[in-house]
């Protein structure tokens, strides 16, 4: 026996050289590349149908300025009070932006929740004020929605149908600018500029969307962003069927929005004006009543003449008497503001702002109060009393009105405090001219009087000219630096995106199907599986015949060029490299690890190419509990192999019958004879010795169809006659996991000089490496034969 079932490696590192090729991953799947066109061809046309029937989609796109005192020119912003400037938060604007109050009244406005659209291929348009016809509704309930299709007849008739309410069936024609009753409700039609002949015969959807859907809608399309953080620039951008109704709510909506501010500024104005006439109308009455007065003292006094001596202590007194003046007068207007503010009546009014009071921390938080209380009604519009951020205003401007009271009431105890020290003063001044008259003082208190209301009447005087002016200049909050525009193009649907996505569907999902078909693939289908799972030496790879051609077993010609007859001509030469250098005859054992591997097939066909040789070859069927070899022949035995070795008076040559398997050449057979009850103890006995002893004498290959080593153990025990086990495994049958027990028979000596044959092998790209159609086969580059063109479906659907 030869070195070569020596020179073996542990089992452990058979699998160490395994990788991964990915040029014959690629090969394998450039084989299905039909149904990759086949994929790509279906997945690109949905995409596509997708595409043709989804309504376009517009982006607009609108730069604003929210106004601040900083970016309002100077020339106007002199002349205006404070309280019209307030302090800007970007974020508070861009809630409000997103209010749904200030989307529901801009719906309404441009009517925006009447929808009209045509078909155009698969695809519905949007036309929005470009509709050859407009309807306009009686009693508008924005709750409801309806749709209806109008189709145009002539000049002046259109015909309604297909109502999503009421009959279906109903179909009405009406004329323009006469109201029709419809089971949707009364109406008007109106034709647009644009309706003419063209027409007659179209068709166009008209819905009516529910108002607080339709200004979800838009919502939900609308993105309002900060261009630069330092800076109060707005870009609201949407998106929407119609790029002329996209640009239409976004400038309505501004207009809106500034409409709606401007009433909030007024509402301060108007306040603090309502103020400013109650006081007028109270210092105006006592006014009056002091001058009454003085008017009864000097008819009474022709006027009193005081001495020289006391004009320089009445000049520093009176000094004292108007800086006290000036402090009741604050005082005044201190205790004025305090009423106010305790007044129980108008805890939820704003606080009348620049009132005058010398304390301008006060002024501040009045200020600040009346922009947050301003703010809260704004969110109370938008929601409701229950948000959590009305809430937290409510809270806020709780204790900022508390914090404005303790203000108020410190402001009086100042002034208050400065009234005593100077009121100190003048007492002590005016006991320097107690000689003066008591009517000239009488006199002087009256007067007194009568400069304080005065003066109070001219303050307020001034405010009111000064809130009047400022109500009637009162600006927009924000402006519209770049009016809405975009691309004439739409964004969506996209053409190549949906097509470029039918491609790689359509390529990725035939790959992970191909890719998981060949990870899951457990089968032995190419000689790269066997060399990756056995150090066996793989004499040969037998291609699957076609037994459509021939019913005969062997399938080998003397001169074929065939795939399956060059088969078996490399596998009786590699025969000579793995036979022992002996003399005589060379036993050729055929086994397999289980029966339907194809090694009948395999003996008969191998014999058949030997004999080709001029070779003498017997064929010996040591199945001798099935004899599948011997029922292959129509011959009629008397004895066989199971005579043989029961009898020692039955001779070699009663045994051995000639086949007609080949017509001109020389292959004998030694049936089984009849099935033996023991085969076990026959093979075991020195007659199976004899016999191949006899037969290495008379031929010159001896072939021998044993049984599957794992069913039973007679292929392990007639194995010692042998000179070369050719192992059969049957490609797509066996499972990979297999290998490693039969490269444990390889390696523990249980066959002699042991080495396989892929049986069955078809055209499979999942047999990577080797296989009959890459690199080595023979269906490619070597063959003779001319094959068949296939149709176009049986090519595609073809797996081998």
């Amino acid at each position: 026996m030869s070195n070569t079932a020596n020179n073996y490696q542990p089992i452990e590192g058979l699998n160490a050289h395994k990788t991964i090729n990915l040029l014959d991953i690629v090969n394998y799947l450039l084989h299905y590349w039909k149904w990759y066109v086949l994929s790509i061809l279906v997945f690109t046309s949905y995409f596509y149908y997708q595409y043709s029937k989804s309504p376009y989609v517009f982006r607009r796109a609108e730069t604003v300025m929210i106004k601040t005192p900083e970016n309002t020119p100077t020339s106007s912003r002199v002349t205006r009070s404070s309280m019209f400037y307030n302090t800007v938060s970007v974020a508070s604007e861009i809630l409000q932006l997103k209010s749904k109050e200030l989307m529901r009244q801009t719906v309404t406005s441009l009517h925006a929740d009447i929808s009209y659209s045509e078909k155009r291929g698969l695809r519905q348009v949007e036309l929005y004020k470009d509709a050859p016809v407009l309807i306009h509704l009686i009693h508008n309930n924005s709750y409801e929605g309806f749709e209806f299709d109008l189709k145009g007849i002539d000049k002046e008739t259109v015909e309604l149908f297909g109502f999503s309410k009421g009959d279906p069936s109903v179909r009405i024609k009406a004329k323009f600018n006469e109201e029709i009753q419809t089971p949707v409700g009364k109406m008007t039609l109106t034709a647009n500029n644009n309706y003419d002949e063209y027409f007659f015969g179209e068709e166009i959807l008209i819905k009516k969307i529910p108002l607080e859907a339709m200004a979800a809608y838009f919502l939900s399309n609308m993105t309002i962003q900060q261009l630069q953080d330092d800076a109060n620039l707005l870009e609201i951008s949407i998106q929407d069927g119609s790029p002329k109704r996209a640009d239409d709510i976004i400038t309505k909506m501004i207009e809106v929005y500034n409409e709606l501010t401007v009433i909030d500024k007024n509402q301060i104005a108007n306040n603090t004006s309502n103020f400013i006439k109650e006081r007028l109308q109270i210092i105006e009455s006592e006014l009056g009543s002091v001058e009454s007065d003085i008017e009864n003292l000097k008819s009474r006094n022709q006027g009193i003449d005081v001495g020289t001596a006391s004009e320089i202590y009445l000049t520093d007194s009176r000094q004292y008497q108007a800086d006290k003046n000036k402090i009741e007068t604050d005082i005044k207007l201190a205790n004025m503001m305090r009423d106010y503010l305790r007044s129980a009546e108008r805890t939820k009014d704003l606080i009348p702002n620049n009132t005058g009071l010398v304390d301008a921390n006060v002024e501040s938080q009045i200020n600040e109060y009346n922009n947050i209380l301003l703010k809260k009604n704004r969110l109370e519009e938008g929601s409701s009393s229950e948000n959590p951020i009305v809430k937290e205003l409510n809270r806020d401007l709780s204790s900022m009105r508390g914090n404005i009271n303790r203000a108020v009431d410190n402001a009086v105890e100042g002034l208050r405090i400065k009234l005593t020290n100077v009121d100190r003063e003048y007492r002590r001044l005016t006991g320097k001219v107690m000689e003066i008259p008591k009517k000239e003082r009488t006199m002087l208190s009256v007067e007194r009087q009568q400069k304080v209301k005065e003066e109070l009447y001219l303050f307020l005087l001034n405010k009111r000219e000064e809130n009047a002016l400022n109500q009637a200049m009162t600006e927009d909050n924000m402006r519209i630096i770049d009016p809405a525009t975009g691309s004439g193009a739409p964004i969506s649907p996209s053409k190549f995106r949906k097509v470029g996505l039918g491609v790689g569907l359509g390529f990725l999902i035939p790959t992970i199907i191909l890719l998981a078909m060949l990870m899951l693939d457990t089968k032995v289908r190419g000689k790269g599986d066997l060399e990756n799972g056995l150090s066996i030496p793989v004499m040969g790879e037998i291609p699957l015949a076609d037994n459509k051609k021939s019913t005969s077993d062997v399938k080998v010609f003397e001169n074929g060029r065939d795939p399956l007859t060059e088969s078996f001509r490399i596998l009786r030469t590699n025969l000579s490299f793995m036979s022992p250098e002996s003399q005589g005859a060379k036993v050729i054992m055929l086994s397999s690890s289980r029966i339907g591997a194809g090694k009948t097939f395999s003996a008969l066909n191998l014999s058949a190419t030997l004999a080709f040789l001029n070779k003498k070859v017997v064929l010996v069927d040591l199945d001798i509990r099935k004899g599948t070899l011997s029922s292959k022949f129509n011959l009629e035995v008397d004895k066989g192999v199971t005579h043989y070795l029961a009898n020692h008076s039955v001779d070699l040559s009663e045994i051995i019958y000639p086949t007609n398997l080949l017509n001109d050449y020389n292959v004998d057979l030694i049936p089984i004879g009849v099935p033996a009850p023991n085969p076990v103890e026959l093979l075991l006995s020195k007659r199976l010795d004899d016999l191949f002893g006899q037969l290495r004498e008379v031929y010159d290959y001896i072939v021998v169809d044993s049984v599957p080593i794992e069913i039973v153990a007679d292929g392990y025990i007639s194995n010692r006659v042998t000179d070369l086990t050719l192992f059969v495994i049957r490609s797509g049958k066996m499972d990979k996991r297999q290998l490693p027990e039969i490269e444990k028979v390889y390696q523990n000596h249980k066959l002699k000089n042991m080495a396989v044959v892929l049986n069955g092998v078809k055209e499979d790209p999942r047999s990577y490496g080797y296989g009959y159609g890459y690199g080595y086969g023979y269906g490619y580059g070597y063959g003779y034969e001319v094959q068949k063109k296939k149709g176009f479906f049986s090519n595609l659907f073809r797996r081998s």
